[in-house]
């Protein structure tokens, strides 16, 4: 038997195995996981014994095993349905179809982000702002998704550069939800460093939240992230963030997202003190994306992806460590992982589920129309690569491009429980497919796991929130616990 590999039903003599997979997790000890991600550590003999069909049933790790559905001296007919009910709900993202649309309302933008991924366009460059016709088309697409739910999401670009556009599309939304009374969101990605109290009072009006980018202290923050025309980018920011949130009268009405140059290695905890610093109480710590300028240039702003993961665990721990102290704050990878590991429930997260988000979940409308599977295909597509591309909203229709053979062949190809690498991983429950990030590195949509970054990066992160879920320190599951609730 090899040591990472997938169970099917095996029936014993006193009890029932259910699928589940499994691996060494340690020279003593095997990890168990099942289809719903309920998990069991091992130890060496005890998982033998398990497999052979000998394992006491009055023993206390029998009744843990049976408690997850990993096993049952019971009907299998009554642990089946109980086992359907827990995947429907792993997997309820699926119902909604698409509600994440992201929209383009021009590619203008007055940073000089040294990974820009979108290959952004100079402020006095109006070809590539959206036409009203076009705008039109993308709202009218939009509403024909069955969802209930309905997020517009203003990318760019800087959206805030043709803020006319940004408040056509909101309010053309709101008419045409007049009829369609589906739950409307908006919010808007955007440096801040345009934005005037006029501009924010009209977003507090129409309840269209905030997202901006904070790549740490002021020194770092104006190197991964410079403004055009001034060396006061941060200063600027700060200004502006803390306006933003006066006129909101609430704190979270803005969030913010880091990316990590290889100026930002050795640097998390510094990162962390300033997000703390500025009043945020969360931060998501993310390594640069394989598109735009962040490729491009890569041999001068990016590391190796085990550099990263060194400094992502350096800067889980150091967030405990605030968490301990009495400091609220939230790592958000973490935690999207953790709400997988230890709850029943599904995660919204397009960039990793199975199958992958692309399309079904989450969709961008460019400047000009293009529809795109992911905001990451736009990105792709700069570079004359259109793979990703679903159509064009003056061009195809709704049932063409949602419906159609191009979204039908990436969703098949994106179930991370049938990928090779996948299928068989014990950490699968967990994860997910990115096909646009596997174009991009490797050249296919399914991609080659032992090289995969992504894969890299997510399995070492999840094998140490493992770590410390086992570790036995209670007040590390307290903190867990208080963030996923």
């Amino acid at each position: 038997m090899s040591d990472e590999t997938q169970v099917q039903i095996t029936i014993s003599a006193e009890y029932t195995l259910l699928p589940f997979r499994f691996e060494r997790y340690s020279e003593n000890e095997y990890l168990l996981t099942n289809e719903i991600g309920e998990y069991v550590f091992l130890s060496t003999l005890d998982f033998q014994k398990f497999v052979d069909g000998t394992l006491n049933t009055d023993s206390e790790i029998f009744h843990n095993l049976e408690s997850k559905q990993i096993a049952t001296s019971d009907k299998i007919e009554n642990v089946v349905k109980m086992l359907a009910t827990k995947y429907r709900t792993k997997k309820s993202i699926l119902r909604d179809f698409t509600s994440l649309h992201m929209v383009v309302p021009t590619l203008r933008c007055n940073s000089s982000c040294i990974y820009c991924q979108v290959a952004r366009k100079d402020m006095d460059a109006d070809s590539v702002d959206m036409s009203k016709e076009t705008a039109r088309k993308v709202v009218k697409l939009i509403f024909q998704s069955p969802s209930q739910y309905i997020k517009i999401e203003f990318q760019g670009g800087d959206p805030s550069t043709n803020f006319p556009m940004v408040k056509y599309i909101i309010e053309e939304s709101e008419t045409l939800n007049i009829l369609k009374k589906k739950n409307l969101e908006f919010i808007i990605c955007t440096n801040i460093s345009l934005l005037d109290e006029e501009m924010v009072q009209y977003l507090k009006k129409h309840k269209c939240l905030v997202s901006t980018s904070l790549d740490g202290p002021a020194d770092l923050h104006n190197t991964n992230r410079p403004l055009q025309n001034t060396d006061k980018t941060h200063e600027i920011f700060e200004d502006n963030l803390q306006m933003i949130r006066r006129v909101f009268g609430d704190k979270e009405c803005v969030g913010a997202l880091m990316t990590t140059s290889k100026y930002s290695l050795g640097r998390f905890k510094d990162i962390i003190d300033e997000y703390v610093r500025l009043g945020f109480n969360n931060i998501f710590l993310r390594s640069l994306n394989p598109y735009g300028f962040a490729k491009q240039y890569k041999d001068k702003i990016a590391y190796s992806i085990e550099e990263f993961i060194a400094n992502y665990k350096e800067g889980l721990d150091y967030i405990i460590e605030l968490n301990k102290k009495g400091t609220y704050f939230i790592e958000g990878f973490a935690e999207l992982l953790l709400r997988r590991i230890l709850t029943p429930f599904a995660t919204g997260f397009v960039d990793l589920q199975s199958p992958a988000g692309v399309g079904i979940s989450g969709a961008i409308y460019d400047y000009d129309g293009n529809v795109y599977v992911a905001d990451e295909a736009r990105m792709m597509a700069r570079f004359k690569n259109y793979y990703f591309k679903l159509g064009n909203v003056h061009e195809n229709g709704y049932q063409e491009m949602f419906n159609g053979d191009l979204l039908h062949q990436i969703i098949s190809k994106s179930c991370t429980e049938c990928l090779p690498g996948c299928a068989k991983c014990v950490f699968q429950p967990y994860c997910g497919a990115d096909p646009v990030r596997n174009m991009s590195e490797q050249g296919d949509v399914i991609g080659f796991r032992p090289t995969n970054e992504m894969c890299i990066k997510t399995r070492s992160i999840i094998r140490y929130l493992f770590d410390l879920l086992k570790s036995g320190d209670k007040e590390i599951e307290r903190i867990f616990w208080s963030w996923i609730k």
